[in-house]
C-alpha cells in the first residue's frame, strides 16, 4: 500500500469519529481500508463497587478480534477485554510502554482475524502504542 493513499485517507478516518461520538463510544467499531482492518475499542467507565473479584489464569497466545466487545482499563500496564457473553481477557502490555492515554479509547490493527500477544500492539488515540506480551484469562469470584 502507498504511504500517501494511506494519508488521504486521515481526514475521512477522524470525520467519521467526529461526527457521531455517541455512537462510536458505545461499542467497538471495525474499519476496512482496502485490506487493512482497524478496530476502534471505546473505554468503559469502571463500577464504582464492583460485585466480582477477578482472578488471573493463564490465557490463550491469541484472542478473536471479533469477539471484542469493549475495553476496561485495568492498571498501568494491562487492559481488560470484554469479550462475549461473560468472559474477559487480560492483555499485559510490554514492561517498556510508556504509561499511554487509553482514556478516549484506542485502535486495534490485527494482522488477521486474531490479536495475538507477541505480535499485535494497542495504539493510543495520541498517536504511542504498546506490544501485548501475553493474555491472562480473567474468572470471576463472587465478591463477600
Amino acid at each position: 500500500m502507498i504511504p500517501g493513499t494511506i494519508l488521504a485517507f486521515v481526514p475521512l478516518l477522524l470525520g467519521l469519529f467526529a461526527a457521531q461520538p455517541g455512537v462510536v463510544s458505545q461499542s467497538v467499531t471495525r474499519l476496512v481500508i482496502q485490506d487493512e482492518v482497524i478496530l476502534r475499542v471505546p473505554i468503559q467507565p469502571r463500577p464504582l463497587q464492583p460485585q466480582f473479584e477477578w482472578h488471573e489464569r493463564k490465557g490463550p497466545k491469541c484472542i478473536p478480534a471479533g469477539a471484542i466487545r469493549g475495553a476496561l482499563l485495568s492498571g498501568t500496564q494491562q487492559v481488560d477485554f470484554v469479550m462475549g457473553g461473560p468472559r474477559r481477557m487480560r492483555a499485559v502490555l510490554d514492561e517498556d510502554c510508556p504509561a499511554l492515554d487509553f482514556y478516549r479509547g484506542f485502535y486495534l490493527q490485527p494482522a488477521d482475524e486474531r490479536l495475538c500477544a507477541g505480535r499485535d500492539a494497542i495504539y493510543s488515540r495520541m498517536g504511542g502504542s504498546c506490544t501485548i506480551e501475553r493474555f491472562k484469562q480473567l474468572v470471576p469470584k463472587v465478591r463477600r
